[in-house]
């Protein structure tokens, strides 16, 4: 018999800053009647009070991966939904500091993800204390694009403003849920 997390679906919600993750992410995993597993970069960087560094990306992929690994056990109907993952750590690494150490890399390799919204850049810019370039957003897009095709991944591109961009990605992930 398999153990939960061998059959855990895990669904993750990525893309470029400003397009809505986390909404999409809570609005899941509600939805879904599962959890939701936040981004630990956000607590990370709140109350850092200095320019991150390439240590700090990595204690935030150590602190993501916990905090992935922590909320497992609370998953309903064998399916957790992830507000990013540590792919977002190599683009953050590569982008910064034109390098992510081989850790982030190797894991990057063995953590698998049923399924990924990529989330589009249709929405407006939001204004956040850390989020960084308003005006790289298509850049990131490809970025985003690119990494996800290294890494095989199942995808879809979500696009849709408000609640139709919601709408969207539950209808989405509904019907990859018919199919597995």
């Amino acid at each position: 018999m398999k153990s939960l997390k061998e059959s855990l679906l895990k669904i993750a919600v990525v893309g470029p800053e400003s397009t809505g993750k986390s909404t999409m992410a809570k609005f899941l995993a509600a939805n879904l009647n599962t959890v939701c597993v936040p981004e630990y970069a956000r607590y990370y960087c709140e109350n850092l009070n200095r320019q991150y560094s390439l240590q700090d990306e990595v204690n935030m992929f150590h602190g993501q991966i916990a905090l992935e690994e922590a909320i497992i056990p609370l998953a309903n109907n064998q399916l957790i939904i992830c507000d990013t993952t540590i792919l977002t750590v190599k683009i953050w690494s590569d982008h910064l500091f034109e390098h992510t150490p081989e850790l982030v890399t190797d894991e990057i390799k063995t953590r698998k993800y049923d399924l990924y919204l990529l989330m589009d850049i249709d929405l407006p810019w939001e204004d956040d204390p850390l989020r960084d370039f308003p005006n790289e957003r298509e850049h990131f897009m490809n970025v985003w694009k690119n990494e996800l095709n290294k890494v095989q991944a199942n995808y879809t591109i979500v696009s849709g403003l408000e609640n139709q961009r919601l709408e969207n990605g539950l209808n989405t992930v509904k019907a990859f849920l018919m199919n597995y």
